[in-house]
């Protein structure tokens, strides 16, 4: 169960990467839990694919269509747990982010039901995105 969790996490992060929402929404659970960390206007706890949709736009409007995860370094998985070190960035007029991070998502069923995300330099970040 585990290589294949994280099978089902590769194709979710080469699916952001690519901006194929399609995919990602294949993967995602209707009924996902998403819990964006910080003290920005995006913080807290997202129930639900519509929610985490709204989210992800916001911040691309927010950063001008730049915010991406660029690196995958490593998916590790333990049962229905996936935990991936990432390095993401974005740019608006005036500001930048570039930072590693850790994606921890739970898997049932062969859907992403439960996401956590942790950020190098939240101080950073939350700048970045603003209240």
């Amino acid at each position: 169960m585990t290589s294949k969790n994280v099978d089902i996490v590769r194709e979710y992060f080469q699916a952001v990467q690519k901006g194929d929402l399609a995919k990602v929404g294949e993967l995602l659970d209707e009924d996902i839990v998403w819990h964006q960390p910080g003290a920005n206007r995006f913080s807290g706890e997202h129930k639900g694919r519509d929610a985490v949709f709204a989210m992800l736009g916001g911040m691309m409007e927010a950063s001008q269509g730049s915010f991406a995860i660029d690196t995958i370094h490593a998916l590790m998985g333990n049962g229905d747990m996936v935990a991936a070190t990432i390095h993401f960035a974005g740019r608006r007029e005036g500001a930048s982010m570039s930072m590693d991070g850790v994606d921890v998502l739970r898997l049932k069923d062969g859907k992403i039901v439960e996401v956590w995300l942790f950020s190098g330099d939240q101080v950073a970040e939350d700048a970045f995105w603003g209240r």
